[in-house]
């Protein structure tokens, strides 16, 4: 079958050969057990109402086992047999160009050279999804190969509603996700309703279908490190020269691996933490950092050794961003700027790895003991804002990302606050992107 059948077929009558789980490629976590017995037969029937009747036999223990093992219904089966990357346009199926470019965005965000765990639909940040299922891509897929320019397609949750007729100067698409009202909107609402299979996170372009890697922010990533140099030049009152500057922060598996590029388009030097081997690997085969270390006894004097030579450089150490922040701390190296783009907006779910566990001992963790590894975290975000107090003693600058690292640092009980109640470290947006950003006319951030 070619490219273009299978886009058009959809969802076949008969069931696809069943898919190997690929070791190679980086999947997301186990989610943890919440459904009640009841709610598990209905995240069953909201799976098995995209397929006809006559495979339900064989669907149904399938994906039960998948929730038992996995936590969600991915529908492995199901992915598609061609590969998984942007075409040119003209090679898609299609009566509105409109909507072979749609095509073309989806195939991109799920591309393994762009998604952080791909055949869980899973785009970036631990998880935004673009669907919920193999399903839903397949609906999705079929219905823009067949749309004009006077339909209408409109998604929810990854869920395709239909076609419905429209004009020419309607939009093509219409995409919500996760519309939870305040009183169902804590963490665990969210995971029961992933769970059940009506509701995902679409992070902000995974579930609209416009993520596009580092490369989305590595411009705006890029003036917010070197203007955080330059408020360190100005507090000290030196000269413009920022190279032999040292950036240290983490996170290389979505958009916070631009981190490094940014670094080095910067002329400083730059140490990222990355504590899953996959995504460091990843970035340094892509060219987003140049060296992979995964030792701190030779990765300090590397850093050193870089610092005094000003040579600009960017480092991924493959571990924990706690043990490298203490350990930068314990050996008295200077550091001008930090910062951390962990996943903190999903702290209890992959976003957010605690030192004293290994990548593995997390996964299983989260999953079968959930309340005990919510205690690891939190006692990982003591560690590090510890560690990092005290290398802002000594002069380092440290800002917050955006990712939600000085509220879950407060909540976990972290010495994150001065004695007025305020943070210790400032917000990239009031203290960088603000002043530095939009008052000289740069913007938006991406």
């Amino acid at each position: 079958m070619t490219f273009s059948d299978e886009i058009r077929l959809g969802i076949p009558d008969y069931l696809p050969e069943q898919k190997p789980y690929d070791n190679n490629i980086n999947h997301a976590p186990k989610r943890k057990e919440i459904l009640t017995h009841e709610e598990r037969q209905l995240a069953l029937r909201n799976a098995l109402r995209y397929f006809p009747k006559h495979l339900h036999a064989q669907l149904a223990p399938e994906f039960i086992d998948e929730l038992d093992h996995y936590g969600r219904i991915y529908m492995y089966r199901y992915r598609p047999n061609y590969e998984m990357y942007a075409r040119p346009i003209d090679e898609y199926p299609y009566h509105s160009e409109q909507a072979a470019a749609i095509m073309l965005m989806i195939q991109n965000n799920l591309d393994p050279e762009v998604a952080q765990h791909p055949h869980e639909l899973i785009v970036y940040g631990g998880n935004g999804a673009i669907f919920q299922n193999w399903a839903q891509y397949r609906l999705t897929m079929k219905y823009l190969s067949e749309m004009t320019d006077e339909q209408t397609l409109v998604m929810y949750s990854g869920h395709p509603l239909g076609l419905f007729p429209s004009h020419r100067n309607a939009p093509r698409v219409v995409v919500t996700n996760g519309m939870v009202i305040p009183n169902y909107s804590k963490p665990d609402d969210w995971e029961r309703m992933n769970a059940l299979g009506v509701s995902q996170y679409g992070q902000m372009t995974a579930g609209s279908y416009m993520y596009i890697g580092p490369q989305g922010i590595v411009h705006g990533t890029t003036i917010t490190v070197l203007n955080a140099c330059r408020k360190q030049l100005s507090a000290k009152g030196t000269a413009h020269d920022i190279s032999g500057m040292l950036f240290v922060s983490s996170g290389l598996g979505g958009m916070s691996g631009a981190q490094p590029k940014a670094g080095n388009i910067a002329g400083v030097v730059s140490v990222v933490a990355e504590i899953n081997p996959l995504a460091a690997k990843k970035r340094y085969d892509q060219g987003w950092v140049d060296e992979l270390h995964d030792n701190l006894d030779e990765l300090i004097p590397a850093i050193r050794k870089s610092v005094d030579e000003k040579r600009t450089v960017s480092m991924a150490y493959v571990g924990n961003v706690v043990d490298l922040w203490e350990r930068l701390a314990d050996e008295g190296v200077h550091v001008d700027i930090g910062s951390d783009q962990t996943s903190l907006h999903n702290p209890w779910a992959g976003g957010y790895y605690p030192a004293d566990l290994t990548l593995e001992q997390s996964k299983q963790m989260m999953a079968e003991n959930p309340d005990e590894f919510r205690k690891h975290v939190q006692a990982s975000l003591r560690r590090q804002v510890a560690a990092i107090n005290r290398l802002a003693e000594r002069g380092m600058y440290f800002f917050d990302y955006g990712n939600a690292f000085l509220l879950q640092s407060k909540r976990a009980g972290a010495d994150i606050c001065r004695e007025n109640g305020k943070f210790r470290y400032p917000s990239y947006v009031q203290d960088i992107m603000g002043p530095m950003f939009f008052d000289y006319g740069f913007g938006p951030f991406r």
